[in-house]
């Protein structure tokens, strides 16, 4: 049990659904010898069974409890994207962790909107913790019980604890704006994927800067953010439901001082 029921989206109880479907078809896979595929023919960007059987699982489950709303997955496309409201998913964001055995994956569960991130929760089933939002609150279920999410007041950058998934990600411009701002910053942790987003909204940690996200990456962490006060945007401002460069702040006043230097490497 969650306290989904606390929010007024009428679809939240279905994030649960979802997560326990996927947790299901997950869980027998992970720390357990299976084949890992390479999607790039240079470089590495590796997907496992695991990925795709939770993607199916979940997407089974809308198309048969919500017939006329649309998907976008990672692993098997898109479907009915006209649709008022579209389900954005990736089973397992951060597979790296998870073919090495790091309990920092997470399955993700987007709701767009209209084109806009409106519920989301990022499902970490081995540790047995849930992190969810509908854009005006975000609740917390795990082995601590279940609670409201709230981001911490932190609003300089030399009190800032800093996020992302390693610096080897951002272009040579990127690193250069990157680097300035955690060169100021108290503290920054690195490899956490969509964990990070979590721990904003959290309160353990203040911002989270990332570039080349797609919509499966994003969509599903706006609402927990959002919800538990937080903001978050494009390198310039703009909205994060396409994905692309990221910052997530635990409140306005951070997530400006971010943008002045991250706008210029935009």
């Amino acid at each position: 049990m969650t306290s989904s029921a606390t929010s007024s989206n009428p679809l939240a109880p279905f994030l649960d659904v979802l997560a326990d479907a996927a947790t299901q078809a997950i869980m027998p896979h992970f720390r357990q010898g299976f084949a890992i595929d390479n999607k790039w023919d240079t470089g590495f960007d590796p997907v496992t069974i695991a990925d795709k059987n939770g993607e199916t699982a979940m997407r089974a489950l809308i198309n048969s409890t919500h017939p006329d709303h649309g998907i976008l997955g990672e692993e098997h496309g898109p479907e009915n994207l006209d649709a008022e409201n579209v389900w954005v998913l990736d089973p397992i964001d951060g597979t790296r962790a998870f073919i090495t055995g790091l309990p920092t994956w997470g399955t993700l569960i987007g709701l767009r909107t209209s084109g806009v991130p409106s519920l989301g929760m990022m499902v970490q089933p081995y540790i047995g913790e849930r992190f969810a939002g509908d854009g005006k609150s975000a609740w917390f279920h795990g082995p601590q019980g279940t609670r409201a999410l709230a981001t911490r007041t932190c609003d300089t950058l030399e009190d800032a604890t800093l996020f992302t998934t390693t610096p080897a990600l951002f272009s040579e411009r990127e690193r250069q704006a990157y680097d300035r701002i955690e060169g100021t910053a108290r503290l920054a942790r690195y490899g956490t994927d969509c964990y990070a987003y979590c721990m904003v909204a959290a309160g353990h940690g203040d911002a989270v800067i990332e570039s080349g996200l797609a919509p499966y990456d994003i969509v599903a962490l706006v609402p927990v953010v959002e919800g538990a006060g937080g903001v978050v945007t494009t390198w310039t401002g703009g909205s994060p439901s396409e994905g692309g460069q990221i910052v997530a702040s635990g409140n306005p006043r951070l997530h400006d001082l971010l943008l002045t230097e991250l706008s210029k490497a935009a």
